[in-house]
């Protein structure tokens, strides 16, 4: 395949997918914080379950900087890696301490415990907050290689690579692959032949 412009190529994707929100079922930036860290290794699908309990037990920051992480633990003791994510935001709670005072810049974000890269992003942009990379999670690092826009399977390697390749104003490209992802370019059968990638995407034209 040729060279690909893929600020060009991008522009059906972003069209389709632009400013979507999040499948996690947040009402503040306090609950996407919390249910961000509680999603990983586990489905926003499950989150958005367990949601509606842990909020009327900790309504905001201050309630839950107040809780024990065994008062924590008991309201996600189904969620997996309960045990380090009721810690977690026992600690992340108590340094942030109100919900003004939740940072949004990534450096900041990342800083807090249970919160790494992906999560920071996530946070930003469900926030509104000007993007400082890319989101990747598990969806993207599958669909990016497949693109060819990325290659490998580490998510800060693989954002890296999407960030060189798009401009920072195409970045949400990134939570748009993980919707598409989701959606068409699930890890088996993909359906490709209705993706708005296809014309470009090297999976598809080198299976055709």
């Amino acid at each position: 395949m040729p060279t690909v412009n893929w600020s060009e190529a991008v522009k059906p994707l972003l069209k389709k997918y632009l400013g979507k929100k999040h499948p996690l079922e947040y009402k503040s930036v306090y609950q996407l914080m919390v249910m961000v860290v509680l999603s990983a290794q586990d489905s926003d699908k499950h989150i958005n379950q367990i949601a509606s309990k842990f909020f009327t037990a900790f309504p905001n920051m201050k309630a839950l900087s107040q809780a024990t992480p065994e008062a924590i633990q008991e309201q996600i003791s189904d969620v997996r890696n309960f045990g380090n994510k009721s810690k977690w935001l026992s600690e992340l709670s108590k340094k942030i301490k109100d919900d003004k005072n939740i940072p949004l810049s990534l450096d900041e974000l990342t800083e807090l415990p249970g919160i790494g890269r992906k999560s920071a992003n996530v946070i930003k942009r469900e926030a509104g907050a000007a993007p400082e990379g890319i989101v990747v999670d598990l969806h993207v690092v599958r669909v990016a290689p497949r693109l060819g826009i990325a290659s490998g399977t580490d998510p800060k390697k693989i954002e890296k690579q999407l960030m060189e390749a798009l401009p920072a104003k195409q970045w949400d490209a990134g939570m748009a692959m993980s919707f598409l992802g989701r959606e068409i370019c699930r890890p088996t059968n993909p359906q490709c032949e209705v993706c708005v990638m296809n014309p470009v995407c090297a999976y598809y034209n080198g299976t055709k």
